[in-house]
C-alpha cells in the first residue's frame, strides 16, 4: 500500500512538471508562458544554426542542446527543493503497515491493510502499527501518536477512544472497529493536504505567469530587433548578427521566473509539515504574512479544554492531604467533569482512594457522601446553608478564587466547614509565550469565549490579552471577526469546535487546532496538529520567510533578465569586444535558475527559529 501511494505521489508530481513543460499544449490553448519561451529559444538556436550551416558558416547547435539540458537541470533543482517534503510524505506512507489482522467469522485473519473495510474488527498486538482509523472496542493500551498528531507522549486508549492510522501500539493488546479506511484516514488526508499545497499557485506565481506572456513577446522582439540592427543598420556579418539575436532570445527565457515561487512554496510547506503544521494551499502560505489580528477561542485553544484541580484550602482540623483524599473518594461516584478533575488531581498526588459507603447527588448544589465513616458535604454555599453548615469564614477566599476564573466548592466534614477545593480549565503552557511574541510582532491577539466575563477577564489578564469578547453565542463569533475586519484588520481565527466553523470561514485565515473537530479542520486554511499555541507563531514565521524568498526570487529573476538581454544583444561588443555566444547565454540563463532554487532551499534555515518539533510540550500550568 505504501509503495503504491508513493508511486502515485511521484507520478502526480512528474505529470505536473510535464504539463507545465509542454509548449505545444500551451500554444493550443493560446497561452504564452515559460514553456513557449524555452521552446522559442531552442528553435531559434536550432534554426539559426541550420541557416548558418547552409551558408557554410560556424554553427551553434550545441546551444539548443545546452538550453534543454539546463532547463531540465533547473526543474531537477526544483525537485530537489521539494525533496524535504517528499521525504516527510514517504515517512508518513511508511507508517501504514502492509498487513493487518482482522476478525472474520470469529477467526483472526491477516490481510493487506488496503483491504480493511469500515466496521471490520482489527486486532492490535504489542508493537503493531495501526493500519486504519477506528475506535477501541476491547482492551486497554498506550499508543504513540507522535508522527501523526505531534503528541509527544504515548496516550492511553480505552474502549470508545479513537485510534489513528500510522500510530504505534504499546505493550497492550486491543481490538478496535475500523471507522475510516484508505483515502479517508487522517494520515491519507494529511498527505493529500501537503500535496495540494505544493501543487497550488500563490498569488505571486500568478503574477509571474502573467509577466511571462509579455516576456515571450519581449524575447522574440529583442531577437528580431537585435538581428535587424546588427545586420541592416550596422552592417555586421550575418554570423555575428544571428549570434547576438539568438543569444538575446536564449537568455531571455525566464525559467528562473517560473521557479521563483514554486520552489519557495515547496520548501515552505515542507518545513511546516515537519513541524506538524498543515497549510492547505500556497495562497494561505502567502496570506498569513499579512495578518494583523488573531482571534483566539479560549476553550481548547488557549486552555486545555478540561478542568484541572488547582487549589485545596484547609480551614478545619482535617489536613490538606486527608481532606483531598476524602473528597476524591466521594467524587469517584460522580461522572461530572469537575469530579473527574478532583479524582485525577488526588491520584496525581499519590493518594489512596477508598469507596464511598453512601453517595447522594443533590441536583444543582453538590453531593452528600460517607467515606470511612465520615460524613461529607461538597458543593455551593446554598448546600451549606440548607444543611446548617456555617461556611462564612470561607466565603471571602471562595470569592477570590472565583475572581481568578476558578470554580470553588465548599467542603464540610461531619457537619463542620473544613475547607475549599477549586477546579479550573488550565492555560496551555505555551499560551502566554505565544501571546507575548505575537504582540512583539505587531499582531493584536483577541480572545473570544462563551464563558462569563469574570472568567474571561481572569484568563485574559493572566495571558496579557488586552481585548476580549465574553459570553459570546456560537452564532455570533463570526460577527465579531467581521467587526474586526471592518476596522481594516487582516484577521486570523483560531478555534477547535463545531461552533468555531462559521468564524473560521469568515476570517481571512482560518486556523484549526488539530485536536478539534472534523468540521473545524475542514473549514480552516491551516491545521495545527499538535494543538500548541506557539505553532500559530511558527506558521507566521514560515509564511513571512517564504514570502521573503518569493520576493527575492522574483526580483532576481526579473532584474537578471532586464540586464542580461542587452548584454546578449551585443551592447558591450563595440566598446569591449564582448560577444556572448548562445551556448554561454544558455549557461547564464541556467545560472539564474540555480540561484533561485538554492535561495529557496535556504528557507530551511528558518527551522532554527522554530525549535525542535520532536521536543515534548511542557505540562499545563495552573491558573492563578
Amino acid at each position: 500500500m505504501a509503495g503504491v501511494n508513493r508511486w502515485r505521489a511521484w507520478s502526480a508530481c512528474l505529470s505536473e512538471i510535464h504539463s507545465d513543460a509542454c509548449a505545444s499544449s500551451s500554444l493550443r490553448r493560446r497561452v504564452l508562458n515559460m514553456s513557449v519561451l524555452v521552446a522559442t529559444g531552442v528553435l531559434a538556436a536550432y534554426l539559426g544554426s541550420l541557416v548558418l550551416m547552409l551558408l557554410g558558416q560556424a554553427t551553434f547547435f550545441e546551444a539548443a542542446a545546452m538550453l534543454v539540458t539546463f532547463v531540465l537541470f533547473g526543474h531537477w533543482m526544483e525537485m530537489r527543493s521539494r525533496r524535504g517534503t517528499s521525504d516527510a510524505m514517504r515517512a508518513l506512507f511508511d507508517l501504514v503497515p502492509p498487513q493487518a489482522t482482522v476478525l472474520r467469522d470469529g477467526q483472526e485473519v491477516s490481510i493487506p491493510s488496503a483491504e480493511v473495510q469500515v466496521d471490520d474488527i482489527v486486532i492490535l498486538k504489542p508493537g503493531d502499527k495501526v493500519p486504519v482509523d477506528g475506535a477501541v472496542t476491547l482492551g486497554e493500551t498506550s499508543i504513540d501518536d507522535a508522527l501523526v498528531t505531534g503528541e509527544s507522549l504515548p496516550v492511553t486508549k480505552r474502549p470508545g477512544d479513537p485510534v489513528v492510522a500510522g500510530s504505534i501500539n504499546g505493550s497492550g493488546s486491543v481490538r478496535f472497529q475500523a471507522t475510516k479506511v484508505g483515502a479517508d484516514t487522517a494520515l491519507a488526508q494529511i498527505v493529500d493536504l501537503v500535496q495540494r499545497a505544493q501543487s497550488s499557485k500563490a498569488p505571486g506565481q500568478r503574477l509571474a505567469d502573467q509577466a511571462a506572456q509579455y516576456l515571450v513577446i519581449l524575447a522574440v522582439g529583442a531577437g528580431l530587433l537585435t538581428f535587424l540592427i546588427w545586420f541592416f543598420v550596422i552592417g555586421a556579418p550575418i554570423t555575428l548578427a544571428l549570434t547576438f539575436a539568438i543569444s538575446a532570445v536564449v537568455i531571455a527565457c525566464p525559467d528562473a521566473l517560473g521557479l521563483a515561487t514554486p520552489t519557495a512554496v515547496a520548501v515552505g510547506t515542507g518545513v511546516a509539515a515537519r513541524h506538524n503544521i498543515l497549510i492547505k494551499d500556497a495562497a494561505t502560505l502567502e496570506g498569513v504574512a499579512a495578518i494583523t489580528a488573531i482571534v483566539l477561542d479560549k476553550t481548547g485553544t488557549l486552555t486545555a479544554g478540561k478542568p484541572t484541580l488547582t487549589d485545596v484550602v484547609v480551614s478545619g482540623s482535617v489536613d490538606e492531604g486527608e481532606l483531598l483524599r476524602l473528597v476524591a473518594s466521594a467524587e469517584q461516584g460522580s461522572e461530572h467533569p469537575l469530579a473527574e478533575a478532583i479524582v485525577n488531581g488526588a491520584r496525581a498526588r499519590g493518594l489512596e482512594l477508598t469507596e464511598a459507603a453512601q453517595f447522594d447527588s443533590i441536583a444543582g448544589h453538590g453531593i452528600r457522601a460517607t467515606v470511612g465513616g465520615r460524613e461529607l458535604l461538597i458543593g455551593n454555599t446554598k448546600l451549606m446553608r440548607d444543611q446548617g453548615v456555617d461556611a462564612t469564614a470561607l466565603e471571602e477566599r471562595a470569592a477570590a478564587l472565583a475572581t481568578a476564573g476558578k470554580t470553588p466548592m465548599f467542603i464540610a466534614v461531619d457537619g463542620q466547614a473544613a475547607g475549599l477545593i477549586a477546579v479550573a480549565d488550565t492555560v496551555k503552557p505555551t499560551a502566554a509565550e505565544a501571546i507575548l511574541r505575537l504582540q512583539a510582532r505587531g499582531i493584536e491577539p483577541v480572545m473570544i469565549t462563551g464563558d462569563n466575563r469574570r472568567t474571561a477577564e481572569a484568563i485574559a489578564t493572566q495571558l496579557g490579552i488586552a481585548r476580549f469578547f465574553a459570553e459570546v453565542l456560537p452564532a455570533d463569533k463570526a460577527n465579531h471577526v467581521k467587526a474586526l475586519q471592518a476596522e481594516g484588520k487582516k484577521v486570523a481565527m483560531v478555534g477547535d469546535g463545531v461552533n468555531d466553523a462559521p468564524a473560521l470561514a469568515q476570517a481571512d485565515i482560518g486556523i484549526a487546532i488539530g485536536a478539534g473537530t472534523d468540521v473545524a479542520i475542514e473549514t480552516a486554511n491551516i491545521v495545527l496538529m499538535k494543538s500548541d499555541p506557539l505553532d500559530i507563531l511558527r506558521a507566521l514565521l514560515i509564511s513571512k520567510a517564504t514570502v521573503r524568498k518569493m520576493k527575492q526570487n522574483l526580483f532576481w529573476a526579473a532584474i537578471y533578465n532586464l540586464l542580461a538581454i542587452p548584454v546578449a544583444a551585443g551592447v558591450l561588443y563595440p566598446a569591449f569586444g564582448l560577444e556572448l555566444r548562445p551556448e554561454w547565454a544558455a549557461l547564464l540563463m541556467s545560472a539564474s535558475s540555480i540561484i533561485v532554487a538554492v535561495n529557496a532551499l535556504l528557507l530551511r534555515g528558518v527551522e532554527r527559529e522554530l525549535g525542535d518539533p520532536t521536543q515534548p510540550t511542557p505540562a499545563p500550568a495552573p491558573m492563578g
